[in-house]
């Protein structure tokens, strides 16, 4: 960073020369023929030269070392007649620090010597008379400064000397952007360490690891170490993180470009960090951001059902699209029809599947356990990993069977409806679980003493059966067992039954019929009793209010009346009957009767 230089300074620098006919500023132009204002000095003639030349106050800004580039021409002395003892082929250059401008004030003994400045070329009469310009250069390093300024100073001890230009300046490490990271411009410290320096991200970025670099005393950044990584949805271009460009996307921090968006999928906004599926296309959790949008996947095909009594084998074709996906799998669901196709039930527990219900990765199942003769209707899920992130319908494939029959289960009840001295009449329930279409029963039966050393097998059509030809008195055992196209079942347990003992015969039903018409009639009876006995009574008590007479016991003929009582007379046992009406009797008083109804009529009369 250049402090001073005197070649782009326009007009008169202004520099202070001691003794003021020292140094002398003229104009003149440089190595590239660019006009340049110098200061020279020729003294070369007279003894004892001391002229200064010193510059105008030069700020250290932030340098702690600064360099001093002088280019200057100097006159060999041999090439100067008479010169000898007082001619000179050096000059001496000076700095003094100082925290402000002292303007025209010059000390000679303030100033501290940096170095003696000799040519390493001089030039000669006839380098001036070709026009030859031999210029040195040389740099002197000059620090550490902590004053705010300086001064550099220029001794001229009897030298022809000119000065082309001045350059100050100091070293650093200029700003820099290194793996993301932006280092500020350094100063070195001093000419023998490196300065760490710590760098910061750029923007949109993040560390890795903590970026840092060494600042070495030439202005050189050295070792760098860590790195900063673009955030997501940015990429690294030049020396910063830029935001991904609309259909692109970068779902994580890194140094790589945005990517892509991938099929089914796009984004309309800058620094996006994934993709939007479009309608009808999904991205399930454990997909990545550079995984293509998927979609569930169609209905299996061709599905064939192979059925083995109470089983059945579905096999199936993969669906014509998977959506996109690799994970497709299979679910099975069962259900348990009715004659229609809208009374369907799901299926017990009961029936299991062979590998298993869902997540067949396979296109082929085997369903047991089934009932016999049954209507089953088996749906076929196609899905994939994103089938649950979509609302569309379900897509399967349906087939409905009808299992074989199969043989019935057994009878459980069988009951005597009828018995007689030589038959019974039974009647049972179908099978619970008939499993077919039932086609007769076999009926087997053997007297209990014989403990079925000799049976008897007959067939019915329907579920009841008179069975005759039977010892009467006599317990018979009997079994019954359904068939279907599928066989016989199993038998029933055993039932015994006893004939009637003589010739009477009644049916279970019957003879209910029978004990209710006697209990009936009993009831009837007995009720009539207990009426007729407490009319009687309250007649008596009507009659011993009109004479005590009626009170007493009465014995005559062979029969006793007890009070209160109403008795039956028999006319025929008296000798006179009107004696008889004489003592049971009593004439009404006519105005007592009422006629209710009239129930026949003579010709001169009526019944009443």
């Amino acid at each position: 960073v250049n402090l001073l230089d005197s070649k782009t300074i326009q007009g008169e620098l202004g520099w202070i020369s001691y003794p003021s006919h020292g140094w002398e500023e003229i104009s003149g132009v440089d190595e590239h023929y660019t006009p340049i204002r110098t200061y020279q000095v020729c003294n070369v003639m007279d003894h004892s030269q001391n002229n200064w030349l010193r510059t105008n106050w030069i700020p250290r800004n932030s340098a702690q070392k600064i360099y001093v580039e002088l280019k200057f021409t100097l006159r060999d002395c041999n090439s100067i007649p008479l010169v000898l003892g007082t001619c000179k082929e050096t000059f001496n250059l000076y700095y003094m620090e100082s925290d402000d401008d002292h303007s025209v004030k010059f000390k000679e003994h303030q100033f501290t010597k940096i170095d003696t400045i000799a040519a390493d070329e001089s030039f000669t009469q006839m380098d001036l008379g070709d026009r030859i310009l031999k210029l040195n250069t040389e740099i002197r390093e000059v620090g550490p400064i902590s004053r705010k300024g300086f001064y550099l100073a220029f001794q001229d001890v009897g030298a022809c000397v000119a000065l082309v230009s001045v350059r100050v300046y100091f070293k650093k490490c200029p700003f820099t952007v290194k793996n993301l990271a932006m280092f500020p411009d350094t100063v070195p410290m001093d000419s023998q360490s490196l300065v760490e320096v710590r760098g910061s991200c750029v923007n949109h970025s993040k560390e890795e690891e903590p970026p840092k670099m060494y600042c070495s005393t030439e202005g050189e950044w050295l070792v760098p170490i860590g790195k900063c990584l673009c955030n997501a949805g940015y990429e690294e271009r030049g020396f910063a993180c830029q935001a991904c460009r609309a259909g692109f996307y970068k779902a994580s921090a890194g140094n790589v470009k945005c990517a892509k968006c991938p099929p089914h999928s796009s984004t309309y906004e800058d620094a996006s960090l994934n993709c939007r599926c479009e309608k009808n296309y999904f991205r399930s959790e454990k997909d990545p951001p550079s995984m293509a949008c998927t979609r569930p996947p169609s209905a299996p095909r061709n599905v064939i059902s192979n059925i083995n009594e109470t089983s059945v084998i579905l096999d199936w074709s993969w669906p014509l699209d998977t959506g996109g996906r690799k994970d497709v799998t299979f679910n099975i669901i069962c259900k348990k029809c009715g004659g229609s196709a809208k009374l369907c039930e799901p299926c017990s527990d009961n029936v299991r599947f062979l590998p298993r219900q869902s997540g067949l990765t396979n296109t082929t199942v085997t369903v047991v356990d089934l009932l016999a003769h049954t209507n089953y209707t088996f749906e076929i899920d196609a899905v994939n990993g994103v089938s649950d992130l979509s609302t569309l319908s379900r897509q399967f494939a349906a087939v409905s069977i009808t299992t074989n029959q199969a043989a019935p289960s057994p009878i459980t009840v069988i009951r005597k409806d009828r018995t007689s001295r030589n038959s019974v009449s039974l009647s049972w329930q179908e099978p619970e679980h008939p499993n077919g279409i039932i086609l007769d029963y076999e009926v087997k039966y053997y007297e209990k003493q014989e403990q079925e050393t000799s049976y008897t097998i007959l067939r019915a059509r329907g579920t009841n059966v008179t069975i005759s030809g039977l010892k009467p008195d006599t317990t018979y055992v009997f079994q019954i067992r359904a068939r279907t196209a599928a066989g016989y079942g199993t038998s029933s347990r055993k039932f015994e039954f006893e004939t009637s003992p003589d010739s009477f015969s009644i049916s279970s039903e019957n003879s209910q019929v029978v004990m209710i018409a006697i209990s009936a009639a009993v009831a009837i009876i007995l009720l009539t009793v207990v009426v007729y006995i407490l009319i009687g009574r309250f007649c008596g008590y009507k009659k011993s209010k009109h004479g005590t007479d009626e009170k007493r016991l009465h014995f005559g003929n062979g029969h006793l009346k007890l009070p209160g009582l109403r008795t039956y007379v028999d006319p025929h046992t008296y000798e006179d009957p009107n004696q008889a009406v004489h003592e049971f009797a009593k004439e009404l008083d006519a105005s007592n009767i009422s006629i209710d109804k009239v129930v026949g009529a003579g010709n001169d009369h009526q019944i009443c």
